[in-house]
């Protein structure tokens, strides 16, 4: 049974006196504990189906499931709460707050759910820990690399424990082979941790090197989902 599903999933956007359909009837499933890489090129419309898979945004038409349960009859404050503990997302730019240390910004997003003190000091260093950097909890952002940074962002992003892992080029800011070491990590946790990850990227090495598929996108449709070994 698919974990996150997309059915029929269309998103207009209104230009002034035109429009510009940003996804064409995407019907999408994936299992849990699956690795999906999204491809296509610039305004294919990856970025925002990853957005309607998060809540982040809505289908004009269609509708996007979550463990068999629609997104769209839910309130503001179920969809706030599905944003919070069902999926983590991740982006090219890391987007912590560059005032704060690696375990504040980790703990901020436990602080919303409510998590208090030394219970929450306490989760924000096992994950830091988890992403392999327990030596750089009191680092400020401008303190940390590139790769760092983004480890940070997926220690905040697994706060809650989500389900799903979406991911917006997450290597994009990074060099060779701190992408690989990105990806080794996050290929860790769908194997240890049976974590879905959905992860759009421009890189079809990594891709095929990491993913279980690779969903091709042309135009707002999806025109291929294979394995990643035929990709």
């Amino acid at each position: 049974m698919p974990i996150l599903e997309a059915r029929d999933v269309s998103k207009i956007y209104p230009m002034g006196t035109t429009s510009v359909t940003a996804l064409d009837k995407v019907s999408l499933a994936v299992d849990e504990g699956q690795f999906v890489a999204i491809q296509g090129t610039s305004g294919s419309g990856k970025s925002t189906l990853l957005n309607m898979l998060g809540g982040l945004d809505h289908p004009t038409t269609g509708e996007v499931f979550f463990s068999s349960k629609p997104l769209g009859p839910l309130t503001k404050k179920e969809m706030a709460r599905y944003r919070r503990y069902s999926v983590g997302m991740i982006f090219q730019g890391f987007n912590l707050i560059t005032t704060m240390t690696a375990q504040e910004n980790v703990g901020l997003a436990l602080a919303f759910a409510g998590i208090r003190g030394s219970q929450r000091r306490k989760r924000a260093d096992e994950l830091l820990g988890r992403v392999g950097l327990a030596d750089r909890l009191m680092h400020k952002p401008s303190e940390l690399s590139g790769g760092e940074q983004q480890r940070v962002a997926i220690a905040r992003a697994l706060a809650n424990r989500p389900k799903v892992l979406l991911a917006d080029e997450p290597t994009g800011n990074l060099d060779s082979t701190r992408a690989h070491e990105l990806l080794r990590l996050l290929r860790e946790m769908v194997n240890k941790d049976e974590l879905t990850i959905m992860m759009v990227t421009h890189d079809h090495e990594l891709a095929t090197s990491f993913a279980d598929r690779i969903v091709l996108m042309k135009d707002g449709r999806v025109v291929n989902g294979s394995s990643a070994e035929s990709g």
